[in-house]
């Protein structure tokens, strides 16, 4: 009975330290196909939740350079930069924005915010970004001319503290060729038909994941229907990034911190 207690002890602590000090400090990067069929060769890179705190300048510069690695096309940022609900807990976002400028992509940075940086400053999270020459969408859109073929990118403002709006957010495009960009997954049902791609972030892939049943808690409305990955339903599919940073706690289990790398081959 002892020997038993006593493995149980090390196998806690070896999951303490693994969940709060090494798994939250990695990063993967997870690859699906974008399905845009008009832009064979594209290569998409989304990243979101980066949640940084005040002394994660390290981490910033590490997920920076993991993104540019990847040569991407175009980078879609999903928001919540800011770290926790107080100027304390975060690292400053002129910081960040700082950090952020230094992402390449041929066709240029875009974003939109989430709910923690609308919780600190919304307004000066988008001003800050912006003057690092990052695009943020808050139900508006932008063109882009790819290899003489056009693609919109419509952001939609955050559904926790804000009002998405799909009429402006989707205002002058062809929604056939529109990829769509949410913080919050949550909005997913009220996506048109036409849309073919919906990128979204916000819930951490619920940051802890019990093998054989899956996330713990889930911040969404809809509970674990949205945790993380690919979803397809009545002919729509969204991808949802499990997210980089932590909220709440600092933990993250069987739930790697991820960038999303979308490609189509050019023979595909």
């Amino acid at each position: 009975m002892k020997k038993y207690l006593i493995s149980a002890i090390v196998l806690g602590i070896c999951g303490f330290i693994w969940s709060f000090g090494i798994e939250p400090n990695l990063l993967s990067v997870r690859r699906y196909k974008h399905g845009l069929n008009d832009f064979k060769g594209l290569k998409i890179v989304f990243a979101s939740d980066w949640h940084i705190a005040p002394w994660e300048n390290w981490r910033l510069k590490i997920i920076v350079k993991k993104i540019n690695e990847q040569k991407p096309d175009i980078i879609i940022l999903g928001g919540d930069y800011v770290k926790g609900h107080k100027n304390t807990s975060s690292m400053k976002m002129e910081k960040i924005a700082a950090g952020l400028s230094k992402l390449k992509a041929k066709y240029g940075v875009f974003a939109v915010l989430g709910n923690h940086d609308w919780y600190l400053n919304g307004n000066k999270m988008r001003q800050e970004l912006e003057a690092a020459g990052i695009t943020v969408l808050e139900n508006e859109n932008v063109r882009l001319n790819i290899g003489g073929k056009t693609l919109y990118l419509a952001g939609l403002a955050d559904d926790l503290t804000r009002s998405p709006d799909f009429i402006r957010a989707l205002n002058k495009t062809d929604m056939a060729k529109t990829l769509l960009i949410t913080h919050s997954p949550d909005v997913f049902d009220l996506i048109p038909q036409e849309i073919p791609l919906t990128l979204a972030g916000h819930t951490h892939g619920g940051q802890v994941a019990i093998p054989f049943y899956g996330p713990v808690i889930v911040p969404s409305k809809f509970g674990r229907r949205f945790a993380g990955g690919e979803y397809i339903e009545n002919g729509k599919r969204m991808i949802i990034g499990r997210g980089l940073g932590t909220s709440l706690l600092p933990v993250r289990f069987n739930c790697l911190p991820e960038i999303l790398v979308l490609e189509s081959a050019a023979n595909d």
